[in-house]
């Protein structure tokens, strides 16, 4: 393999990921808090919609991520008051919100799937960006691509070096024992699943401006389900979530590689599109037979309602 082909593979993984890191460590925390919102592809949708509207009506893409982060909260802030406050089931209204999401921006982006974005030109690291093989696939990219690194580390200290991250902790552990050392659980989760709302909308956000400068719906494809996937991928550690969101990211641009690379093979294109998903699943599968991981790492409360005066 020569040099600009893998720097090519290298890079279109690296972009491929970036929408799952952000997703996946928004959900992370919302679920550290014990809280179950299978409504990331929804969220996804809606706040992909959103920036693409805005970035097309302002011209500026960071008002449009800015927008796409406020409609992934709304998104969030409706599914925490279905199931914090009236305590629905936490399942079942992730699911509802993610229906909805994908109908609703379905019906926003009638109007815009005809109009294209011009390209934003990614951002260069004098240097770095002139390391062969590898430094033009990860320091001449995107912004948000930039973000999603150091969000990984923002995530990791907030959540196992800050006090806050260790009541988030608490909570979602057991929520009666940090509502009768006097803290607000339900503020807890709430303020949880916005970040991870918002952080949706990001992910969103980031394929409509910056990966596909266009609105297409279905646009976000299932992504928002991967990112429920990489979190338990990654037994709720941080830095376990952007290897499987790069593995993910690696498998998808690999088969568009072989279906483009014009090699004549008897597996049908269909079958090719459905490896990274068959791909997470054995995973997940796999990860799932070793019970003591999971147990260890996931939060004890999680998708369990809590009511203060019970």
């Amino acid at each position: 393999m020569d040099q600009s082909l893998f720097t090519s593979i290298l890079f279109a993984t690296v972009v491929a990921g970036t929408p799952l890191i952000i997703t996946a460590l928004g959900e992370l925390v919302t679920e550290k808090s014990g809280v179950l919102n299978l409504g990331p592809e929804g969220m996804m949708s809606v706040g992909a919609v959103a920036a693409f509207a805005v970035t097309h009506h302002t011209g500026n893409p960071w008002l449009g991520i800015l927008a796409g982060m406020v409609a992934g909260m709304l998104m969030s802030l409706l599914f925490a008051f279905m199931a914090l406050t009236l305590m629905a089931n936490q399942v079942a209204s992730g699911l509802a919100l993610s229906i909805f999401g994908v109908g609703l921006s379905a019906f926003i982006g009638k109007s815009y799937e005809s109009v294209a974005l011009p390209s934003i030109v990614p951002m260069r690291i004098p240097l770095l960006a002139d390391i062969p093989y590898i430094g033009p696939a990860l320091f001449q990219q995107q912004a948000l691509v930039y973000f999603s690194w150091i969000l990984i580390g923002l995530v990791a200290w907030f959540l196992y070096k800050s006090k806050v991250g260790l009541i988030l902790r608490a909570v979602g552990e057991s929520p009666v024992s940090a509502h009768e050392i006097g803290h607000p659980v339900i503020l807890i989760r709430y303020l949880a699943t916005l970040f991870g709302g918002a952080m949706a909308g990001v992910g969103g956000a980031f394929l409509s401006v910056f990966y596909t400068p266009m609105w297409v719906e279905g646009m976000v494809a299932g992504r928002g389900w991967i990112s429920l996937a990489l979190v338990v991928f990654a037994t709720w550690r941080p830095m376990r979530v952007m290897i499987g969101a790069y593995l993910f990211g690696g498998a998808m641009i690999t088969q568009m590689f072989v279906q483009g690379s014009g090699l004549k093979l008897s597996i049908p294109a269909q079958f090719l599109s459905s490896l990274p998903y068959v791909a997470t699943i054995v995973v997940l599968v796999l990860i799932s037979r070793n019970l003591k991981t999971i147990r260890l790492n996931s939060p004890a409360s999680l998708g369990q309602p809590f009511l203060p005066d019970a």
